[in-house]
């Protein structure tokens, strides 16, 4: 979705878990560590952000041999081979990449590229990828091209689709499932939503629920979808753009003014803290922004997208608790201020 110690698991050499040090938002409780089972685990290369993390947090990072360019988390997987990279230059300003996306998209190109041999030589027996959105991640498609060629015995593809918060607990006990350790993928999805339904517990007692928009890009506006409503519906918030389940939407400035919400969240798809903050001149140089309530009361927030909100894994869990003490302040207080959240008038500030 990095706040706790990290957590290091040892274990006998070539087996599922072998010595993983795991980054802190998988906490002891969101490892699933069972009986040691002697057990010759597939080789897998994870194509997506989330199945990375996902394979880790199920105890099973040794398994990894090859990962996406977006795969950065927990960091000791940083050293594995990359097998893709974007075809766009996602340095530039958020309006010029939704130029370059759209420009690709028009012309029936792939936003990212495979890279075929770094693959092959893998030789995985398991690849993890997506159908879910042809711009955030590489696609099924994507890997189906990169696997046209291969003679040899094909690996599997485990296509995953995730577009409400259901379909994630579902994606974990597939990728669990081809692992092997399904009882393991039972396990940490009882503990994740054993964490969800604490939060919501106690959001009932609260009987206010601040309106939210949660923009997941800056320029042209768009809103999030898919989790992110049922995660702010679990907060204590009341979502005004975008729906459970279905794709982010775009809206327009009339749109978010005549809504004038009491909460704005910023957490553009792919982007850091750092990165939504120098891109945020392209919200506040608008005369509408002046406008709205949330800037007016310093209800403004910069998340970090590309690490919680974007991710549909174990950090969602961290992502409702950034919405929750964000919505709620003076009933939760997680600590992810500075790590996963800073005022937009501090980022102001800063630029």
């Amino acid at each position: 979705m990095s706040h706790n110690p990290s957590t290091t698991l040892s274990h006998p050499a070539d087996m599922c878990g072998v010595h993983h040090s795991l980054g802190a938002a998988y906490s002891g409780t969101d490892i699933v560590v069972l009986e040691e089972v002697a057990q010759v685990m597939p080789r897998v290369v994870s194509l997506l952000a989330s199945t990375t993390e996902i394979v880790c947090a199920l105890g099973c990072e040794d398994a990894l041999v090859g990962r996406s360019h977006e795969c950065d988390y927990p960091p000791s997987i940083r050293h594995l081979p990359l097998c893709t990279e974007p075809l766009i230059d996602p340095s530039r300003p958020s309006a010029e990449i939704d130029r370059q996306i759209k420009t690709v998209l028009r012309q029936a190109l792939s936003v990212y590229r495979v890279h075929d041999e770094t693959l092959h030589a893998l030789h995985p027996d398991v690849i993890l990828t997506q159908a879910q959105c042809e711009v955030c991640a590489v696609s099924l498609q994507d890997v189906e091209r990169s696997l046209a060629s291969w003679l040899a015995s094909r690996p599997r593809v485990v296509s995953l689709e995730p577009n409400a918060l259901g379909d994630v607990w579902r994606d974990i006990d597939r990728v669990a499932a081809a692992l092997g350790v399904p009882e393991r993928g039972a396990a940490l999805i009882a503990r994740l939503q054993e964490r969800i339904a604490t939060i919501a517990e106690q959001v009932r007692t609260i009987p206010e629920r601040p309106t939210v928009a949660c923009i997941e890009w800056i320029d042209p506006l768009m809103a999030a979808g898919n989790w992110v409503p049922e995660l702010v519906a679990l907060a204590g918030g009341s979502n005004l753009f975008g729906d459970a389940g279905k794709h982010s939407p775009w809206m327009t400035w009339p749109e978010l003014v005549a809504r004038n919400p009491d909460v704005i969240m910023v957490m553009p798809c792919g982007f850091d803290i750092a990165r939504s903050r120098a891109d945020l001149p392209a919200l506040t140089v608008r005369p509408e922004w002046s406008t709205l309530g949330a800037v007016q009361t310093g209800r403004v927030y910069l998340t970090d997208g590309n690490q919680y909100f974007n991710r549909p894994g174990p950090r969602l869990v961290e992502s409702l608790e950034i919405l929750a003490e964000l919505l709620h302040p003076t009933a939760f207080c997680f600590g992810h201020e500075g790590t996963g959240w800073e005022r937009a008038e501090e980022a102001v500030a800063w630029a």
